[in-house]
């Protein structure tokens, strides 16, 4: 049965000072069936705390998100860069395992870098999968935006070296790229029927084709994603598992949106 999953990213930011004691309240007023945990590096210097309070709080947690600079140091390259990479990944995946997370999604290439050395990035997964497998968690790709081609050209190049991998799938992402209707298409049903994505990232995207001033994660129905379009398709290839809802909740106050976000969940779970 589907699981409707918050991203703690939503409910965590500058204007509450990132603070993780949150959640324990904050999760008592939502009405999903669990968190996408994001990490910041922000908290690498108070690691032990930050895994002994999540597993004091006993929140059901399936899913991290790594931190992002990880792949943004795999795509600058070097020698250095990598090996920080690497210890920043075990990291993560030490945060997983105390928090019985399973999936850990990660951003695989990112900054200004981006896609523009791509065979580091190609190289780097070999590592971190070996990693990841290591800690027993099933480590998923995200099609995260790209400088130079687009993210389902660079999930077909990792396909093609590593037939086995996994993927989580960004409607935002695909969106800027304006690559949602591929999913759609026969040349990528390998993706749905060879089981590769195994969880999605549900955001809706109001901007053009790489309009970078309006990479925004929006609320369904607030951008011109066809929702309708995908939860039937998806509903169609008979995909039962894992969604995450990343919309950002903060009001100008600071304080947080919970019906918003809750209206979020209760639209998806009637599609699901």
């Amino acid at each position: 049965m589907s699981e409707i999953l918050c991203s703690t990213g939503a409910l965590l930011g500058n204007s509450n000072g990132r603070d993780y004691r949150l959640l324990e309240k904050l999760a008592k007023e939502l009405n999903c069936d669990g968190f996408e945990f994001m990490m910041y590096s922000s908290w690498y210097d108070e690691v032990e705390e930050l895994k002994q309070t999540l597993s004091n709080m006993k929140l059901y947690i399936p899913v991290m998100h790594c931190v992002k600079h990880i792949g943004e140091r795999i795509s600058e390259g070097g020698e250095e860069k990598f090996e920080y990479a690497y210890m920043s990944f075990e990291t993560n995946c030490q945060i997983a395992k105390v928090i019985d997370a399973k999936k850990l999604v990660l951003h695989l290439w990112s900054g200004p870098a981006s896609d523009c050395s791509f065979d580091n990035n190609i190289m780097a997964y070999k590592e971190l999968v070996n990693i990841s497998n290591s800690y027993g968690l099933e480590l998923l790709i995200e099609n995260i935006v790209c400088n130079m081609e687009s993210p389902m050209k660079r999930w077909c190049d990792l396909y093609e070296k590593y037939p086995d991998i996994k993927f989580v799938y960004d409607t935002k992402m695909a969106a800027f790229h304006e690559e949602i209707d591929l999913l759609y298409k026969e040349e990528y049903e390998w993706l749905w029927k060879e089981g590769h994505i195994t969880h999605y990232h549900v955001n809706d995207y109001a901007g053009g084709y790489k309009d970078w001033q309006n990479l925004r994660t929006l609320p369904i129905g607030q951008g011109h994603i066809d929702f309708e379009k995908f939860f039937e398709y998806i509903k169609k290839i008979g995909y039962d598992g894992t969604y995450t809802v990343e919309s950002t909740a903060f009001r100008k106050d600071g304080s947080i949106d919970v019906d918003m976000l809750n209206k979020q969940f209760e639209y998806i779970r009637s599609k699901v």
